[in-house]
């Protein structure tokens, strides 16, 4: 029986060198949740999305990516989604530091 993927986009975190993430980067690891804070005031990017792990903002997700995801917060719909660390890489550039996937979350 087919089955889609529910991974959506990966991406790494934006502005990840610019946050907090260098302090909690030897605590993150492949499969924690992250949590998404969509910043509708934002000044640079209403649409933006901020990546926090257990209150510590590691940073954004890419403002390429971020539109429809945005709508859909917008519209009440954060629940079906869930962000994941797929990999913890700390010998990378910081911006290459974390990469993490945005899920539709399975409510079968």
């Amino acid at each position: 029986m087919y089955e889609p993927s529910r991974n959506l986009f990966t991406f790494n975190i934006a502005g990840f060198q610019h946050h907090d993430g260098a302090l909690v980067l030897n605590e993150l690891k492949a499969g924690d949740t992250l949590d998404l804070e969509p910043e509708r005031d934002n000044p640079h990017d209403a649409d933006a999305i901020a990546v926090k792990f257990h209150g510590t903002m590691l940073g954004y997700i890419p403002a390429d990516l971020v539109g429809p995801l945005s709508t859909m917060f917008f519209y009440g719909h954060e629940d079906v989604f869930e962000c994941r660390v797929l990999q913890v890489a700390p010998e990378r550039s910081p911006w290459h530091q974390v990469r993490a996937a945005v899920f539709v979350t399975d409510s079968r």
